[in-house]
């Protein structure tokens, strides 16, 4: 369907600086590649070199309506496309990104800082999965049968609900759009996505690879600012649904938007996750299950990073010098290298943010602070954005390091004697988006799973999301959940019943 010629390769590429100067100063719109209207781009740079990578055409609201445009649209005729003819569809465009996985790992660790072979490749491969389930479920948009009366027929049918919009961060760009696009497309819709700002490249280079495959205009892609594209995007008039991800206060304006115009929004807004830890548990399995949890590979930019981790009083010493002594023989540096464990931050302002949180921590009185693993030695990495991750003991439990979300390589350890103290703890802050559970008496693991506020609970593991899982929190982590066959039915179509009287 893609219009030629265009400035990408057809074939996968390697040469991921290549790609990003070819994807500079492009929106996606319509089935092709377009600049910004206003003619203006911003710098997207290389957090580990602090270099410039490539350009971004910076949208406003001219840009908006052409998407927005083109989507509604494109979306009568999708619409009319059979269910299970669309999840085929989507399948297709499956089975091509995982052809350019490799390709995509490497652009996402050029323009973001997370290492290839930790981070970039595992969410290249988890996209790929995303849209392939989300392909096979096409024959799930199924209605009822209603039981009325006896001379009258009563069903309900799903049917999708228009132009999609979809607004995505910068720590996993490409995971988090395809839990939005795959569903959105397969129900019926047509998507417009407003790409970070920091983090434009891969997720328009995947744009555009599906795009040979969909209808123009189906899925369209947009780079630019918040107030001036993510704005008017949210409060475009055709816009029948939003879906974001990002941070609470972010999210609040969001969702007041979509309120004005009373249309139906999800809400994926960061979390503060425990991981409660007993005395009972397989003590290696549990330590090696924290570097997973606090996501330290990819510097703790993650919303179910296990920021607090509780760990009963026994063996507390033993798990904070063990948890220590492993963050300190991962390797930090350039993204690109196959040796690298751990990338960088993606961006000064963040950098900052976190940083400040480390000093106030360490001139917290009576706290323990705890830096592991060491600063790149490569000369070409001396401007980029590395932070050595920190384990803090001894804060009170009112520090803003206990209840801000820090999205930074940063977790607070705590003893603990009774479980009922830990629980409550663990349930201490305004978020609930995700929680770990590592002993091996089921009993209470079960028990406490129940009585956790938060929307995903693992007990003795604490994977990254995955398709098939229901994903969403509750308190100020968020509204609605994505990642299932639920999120697709319930976010992206909407139930109409049809009565037929015969008597």
């Amino acid at each position: 369907m893609l219009d030629r010629p265009h400035p990408t390769p057809d074939a996968p590429t390697l040469d991921q600086q290549a790609l990003a100067t070819a994807l500079s100063g492009k929106h996606f719109i319509g089935g092709r590649f377009v600049p910004a209207r206003s003619g203006k781009s911003f710098a997207v740079v290389n957090p580990a070199t602090g270099l410039e990578v490539a350009h971004a055409a910076e949208g406003d609201a001219s840009d908006v309506e052409a998407a927005v445009q083109d989507a509604e649209v494109a979306q009568k005729a999708w619409a009319k496309v059979p269910a299970r003819k669309r999840g085929a569809t989507v399948a297709r465009c499956a089975a091509l990104l995982r052809d350019h996985a490799e390709e995509l790992a490497r652009l996402i660790a050029l323009e973001t800082g997370k290492a290839l072979r930790t981070e970039s490749r595992v969410e290249a491969q988890t996209v790929a999965d995303i849209f392939e389930f989300y392909g096979g479920l096409g024959g799930e948009l199924k209605g009822e049968t209603v039981p009325f009366a006896p001379d009258v027929l009563s069903v309900t049918v799903r049917e999708p609900l228009g132009v999609v919009s979809a607004i995505i961060p910068w720590n996993v760009p490409m995971l988090l759009m395809a839990l939005k696009v795959a569903p959105a497309l397969v129900a019926g819709n047509t998507v417009v996505v407003k790409s970070a700002e920091e983090a434009p490249l891969a997720v328009l280079r995947i744009c555009e690879l599906m795009n040979r495959v969909l209808p123009p205009g189906c899925f369209n892609m947009l780079s630019g600012f918040g107030p001036e594209c993510g704005g008017p995007l949210v409060a475009h008039p055709l816009v029948r649904k939003v879906t974001f991800t990002g941070s609470v206060e972010v999210g609040r304006i969001v969702s007041k938007a979509a309120a004005e115009k009373l249309v139906p929004v999800t809400l994926e807004l960061g979390g503060k996750s425990p991981m409660i830890v007993f005395a009972d548990c397989d003590f290696e399995k549990t330590v090696t299950g924290a570097i997973t949890s606090m996501r330290f590979t990819r510097q703790g930019q993650s919303c179910t990073a296990a920021s607090r981790i509780y760990v009963e009083r026994p063996i507390f010493q033993r798990f904070v010098d063990a948890l220590a002594a492993k963050v300190d023989a991962m390797r930090m540096g350039d993204p690109l290298d196959e040796a690298t464990d751990i990338g960088t931050i993606i961006s000064p302002d963040q950098f900052k943010k976190v940083e400040g949180f480390i000093k106030e921590g360490l001139a917290t009185p009576g706290a323990t602070g705890r830096a592991c693993s060491a600063m790149p030695s490569d000369p070409a990495m001396e401007k980029g954005l590395f932070i050595r991750p920190h384990i803090f003991s001894d804060l009170p439990s009112d520090s803003r390091l206990v209840q801000e979300e820090i999205f930074g390589p940063v977790t607070c350890v705590f003893p603990f004697d009774d479980a009922e103290k830990a629980l409550a703890a663990a349930n201490g802050t305004e978020y609930g988006l995700a929680a770990s559970l590592w002993t091996n008496n089921l009993r209470l693991g079960l028990d406490l799973a129940h009585r956790l506020e938060a929307g995903l609970v693992q007990i003795n593991q604490n994977l990254v999301v995955q398709a098939n899982l229901s994903y969403g929190g509750v308190k100020s982590s968020g509204l609605g959940k994505e990642a299932s066959l639920e999120s697709m039915l319930e976010h992206f179509t909407h139930k109409k019943t049809i009565m037929v009287n015969y008597g």
